[in-house]
């Protein structure tokens, strides 16, 4: 069905096999000014490539002639100036990640609204009226892998997944930020993997857990006698990026001696070996990441604000895990089968889902893992509430409601910072190991220099705890859903 076209108008093709999706978008379309025709199929769509100068296809991801992707590669190939939107039932990381980076303009799940529509109608009519950018950069194809390890199915998440793509399709630094164990080294490792560097090498340096007076060395390599165990010139850890990334994360944790150094490399590549005047290039895109307000650390005087400036060229902010509780049964789900990948897939009864998608998980992703690694080993084939740890079953409901994370405080609720939440969540930890730092560090996913220095920084006392009963045998083993 084709309609009538009215000189001035912007042409608008919908596309999807579900009567009622082409009715609701078309609707709202021409509501907004637009000549809008629609199609069942892709392969119909195909077929009337050349009907019209289509300034903006909405296609269907799955249809029942063709696939989505199919349909986006050929409107890109006659069609380079459209704006082509894929519309999906379900967020998939492969999917949004692949059709951005096959050409798409945007990716909608179709939970979307009339309002939501005419938002993105303005934005399209404001660019084809302006003509400011009248042809879209060709996008690479040849690293878009769908192995990634992130999963989810949010709103909020698929927006990350947009920004991971641009930010892949660019070699400059990128910051990343949120609170811990939300995903940060994942999500710095898909950057890397879509990227042009993806067969490069990916090197992580975990800025918090090397003494200041070793990181410089340990990152752009001593010459021989520099340091005492520098028996002989040593590549570093940033030339053995050479190539491809280099993830910092705890970059904050860092020594303004360090982070002047660090500043004089971003900019050229260059850099020099501790104890030696001579430099060198090296090809390296950075990213760097850290669980803290870094607006506040530069405030401070704890982190350079011209190092500040030169990381956060691209900057993706990760959101908590209780702002995209949608995402809590997929992540789950995918850490139980993880533990039984060779059996019968665990399941999950609605009431441990509802527990968990409550709760509001203070140690996000790494914890929201951790407990099912351990709900999954005490079940009998499926979780129930009764294999969730106790501070999960007896969460108030009071605390986060679904729905109202984001809403105004009560009068009289009195908010605490992140600090405070990590001060009293590595007590509790060194608590159930009666100050046993090693097995505490293993519960954390952090190493032994790190646990100090949250210690020292949260004036947590210890030897009291190492005067009570020693932990039992299995402590070194012990997740987070045990406490």
């Amino acid at each position: 069905m084709i309609d009538s076209t009215t000189p001035g108008q912007f042409q608008a093709l919908v596309i999807d096999d579900e009567h009622y999706v082409c009715e609701f978008v078309s609707e709202v379309l021409r509501g907004d000014g637009w000549n809008v025709s629609q199609s069942s199929s892709a392969d119909d769509a195909v077929e009337r490539l050349d009907e019209a100068p289509w300034a903006v296809v909405l296609c269907d991801m799955k249809l029942a002639g063709a696939n989505g992707f199919s349909a986006l590669r050929k409107f890109k190939q006659k069609l380079p100036q459209a704006k082509v939107v894929l519309m999906s039932g379900h967020a998939s990381a492969a999917n949004t990640l692949d059709a951005t980076a096959f050409g798409a303009y945007d990716y909608l799940l179709q939970r979307f609204g009339s309002e939501e529509l005419q938002s993105l109608s303005q934005v399209w009519r404001e660019q084809l009226l302006t003509r400011r950018n009248p042809t879209s950069p060709p996008r690479r194809t040849a690293a878009c892998h769908s192995d990634i390890d992130l999963v989810g199915r949010s709103q909020a998440f698929v927006e990350l997944l947009k920004h991971v793509t641009r930010a892949s399709n660019t070699n400059l630094p990128v910051l990343l930020t949120g609170e811990a164990g939300i995903g940060k080294r994942v999500v710095a490792s898909a950057i890397h993997d879509r990227s042009e560097r993806a067969a490069g090498p990916f090197v992580v340096v975990n800025c918090g857990s090397i003494p200041a007076e070793l990181i410089e060395s340990e990152l752009f390599g001593p010459v021989k006698g520099s340091i005492a165990a520098a028996d002989r010139d040593r590549r570093g850890l940033w030339e053995q990026a050479d190539g491809g990334t280099l993830f910092l994360d705890d970059i904050t944790e860092t020594t303004p001696a360090f982070q002047s150094r660090l500043l004089r490399a971003l900019p050229m590549g260059e850099i020099g070996r501790a104890g030696s005047n001579e430099t060198t290039s090296v090809n390296v895109r950075v990213i760097a990441a850290s669980n803290h307000d870094i607006e506040r650390e530069v405030a401070a005087g704890r982190f350079r604000s011209d190092l500040f400036d030169g990381l956060k060229a691209v900057a993706i902010m990760l959101p908590p895990l209780r702002e995209r509780r949608e995402d809590i049964p997929p992540l789950a789900q995918t850490f139980a089968e993880r533990v039984y990948s060779l059996n019968q897939p665990v399941g999950f009864s609605g009431e441990a889902f509802a527990l968990l998608e409550r709760y509001n998980w203070p140690g996000n992703i790494r914890e929201l893992e951790n407990v099912v690694l351990r709900a999954v080993s005490m079940c009998d084939g499926k979780v129930r509430a009764r294999d969730l740890p106790q501070r999960v079953r007896q969460h108030s409901e009071k605390t986060f409601e679904p729905g109202k994370t984001n809403g105004a405080a009560d009068e009289n609720e009195e908010w605490v910072t992140l600090s405070e939440v990590e001060g009293r969540y590595v007590a509790r930890v060194l608590e159930h190991t009666r100050g046993n730092k090693q097995a505490a560090a293993r519960i954390l996913c952090v190493d032994r220099k790190t646990l100090d220095r949250m210690i020292k920084r949260h004036h947590i006392e210890t030897d009291s705890l190492r005067s009570r009963a020693k932990p039992p045998a299995v402590a070194n083993s012990v997740s987070p859903g045990q406490l």
